[in-house]
């Protein structure tokens, strides 16, 4: 199999496209059409990484932080980013990013947090908007269920944990086909009344191409009536952070126990304690300040994320407990969750999870 259709299948399971727009995602070097001998799995790219993945005969690094974020303007080895770079060039190894695509995902870092705190009724903490299509075309009867089965194949009508999600209404359409048409039914020139249903769906808005398409080759008229709405609808199954509720509430300290020990930590960074329970808990993955606000009004107890800057401390406001956990601390999950879900896709080649270190911070206790 080639790097190109495993990095196309990949997508399929976590779309690049979730991804915010900063982000440096995808494949960041190598030659797509190149057979893949082996991925590794890493949480970041560096020197050591590459040599592991020589070692172990992986040609493709599928890892979460792209170790490229701007613009190269040489390639000399005059700092890390480049000598990983050129290491794995001459060694013809592909990196492939996934970042934030995985951090806006449903089941992605946010969930692994979620999970290993043991929360419940997980919900996203903040939403993606302007997000949300919908697509509203109108269709001969007797072809409404091929439209609506090609328009589901490309992906339209997932909404959360459904799919194949539309709605129908019947109804009289007319059109008067005119010189130079070829219709369908009808004649030239003479008003044609049809039975047609009127199909709405809803999709993300990153599938418009593939659905539209998909429509229109299903669709038997020459000229397609057909619709697309951008939705002032929030998508509340991709965006930014979670939050849910413990089985049972604890105090704040048994909580910074408790958080300690699920996620083997030497320390912790938190704000001043509410004398409040701790029961409903939001969690954002890496660097999460701007979540604060959010957690607040879903109205969080307490809120772990990292790289809390002195300022943000003073935005919990005695409303919540902020917990700075650090960066990759809160993102540790990440690997082991792209091997359990890359393993169940691909059977046909070794996956392995890179076991080097690569979180640069240290802590003197």
């Amino acid at each position: 199999m080639t790097i190109r259709k495993v990095i196309s299948e990949i997508d399929k399971l976590i779309p690049l496209q979730q991804a915010e727009d900063f982000d440096n995602v995808g494949l960041l070097c190598g030659v797509p059409d190149r057979n893949v001998s082996g991925i590794l799995i890493s949480h970041d790219v560096l020197e050591n990484v590459v040599d592991e993945a020589i070692e172990r005969n992986c040609n493709l690094i599928v890892c979460f932080h792209p170790i490229i974020f701007s613009g190269l303007k040489s390639l000399t080895g005059k700092n890390y980013v480049e000598r990983v770079v050129l290491k794995a060039i001459e060694n013809k190894i592909a990196i492939y990013a996934i970042h934030t695509a995985f951090d806006n995902d449903f089941f992605g870092v946010n969930h692994g947090i979620c999970s290993q705190l043991g929360l419940k009724d997980l919900k996203i903490l903040q939403p993606k908007e302007n997000n949300l299509k919908q697509l509203t075309v109108f269709v001969p009867k007797e072809y409404s269920q091929k439209v609506k089965e090609a328009m589901f194949s490309a992906g339209a009508g997932n909404i959360g944990f459904y799919d194949e999600c539309s709605f129908t209404v019947n109804g009289n359409g007319t059109f008067r086909p005119v010189e130079g048409s070829n219709p369908f039914s009808g004649q030239q020139n003479i008003r044609e009344n049809a039975d047609e249903d009127m199909i709405s769906v809803i999709f993300e808005s990153y599938k418009q191409g593939q659905i539209v398409g998909a429509m229109k080759a299903a669709h038997p008229y020459e000229e397609v009536a057909h619709q697309l709405y951008t939705l002032d609808n929030k998508n509340h199954h991709s965006g930014l952070g979670m939050y849910g509720d413990l089985e049972e509430e604890m105090n704040e300290k048994d909580f910074l126990k408790f958080v300690k020990e699920k996620f083997n930590l030497e320390i912790i960074k938190h704000s001043s304690f509410t004398q409040k329970k701790i029961k409903r808990v939001g969690v954002l993955g890496g660097s999460g300040a701007s979540g604060i606000r959010s957690a607040i009004s879903k109205k969080c107890d307490a809120y772990l994320t990292g790289d809390l800057k002195y300022h943000d401390y003073f935005l919990a406001d005695s409303k919540m407990l902020l917990c700075d956990i650090g960066h990759y601390e809160s993102e540790q999950f990440v690997t082991q969750q792209l091997f359990e879900i890359l393993s169940q896709k691909f059977s046909t080649f070794a996956i392995s999870k890179s076991i080097e270190k690569t979180n640069p911070v240290n802590y003197f206790i």
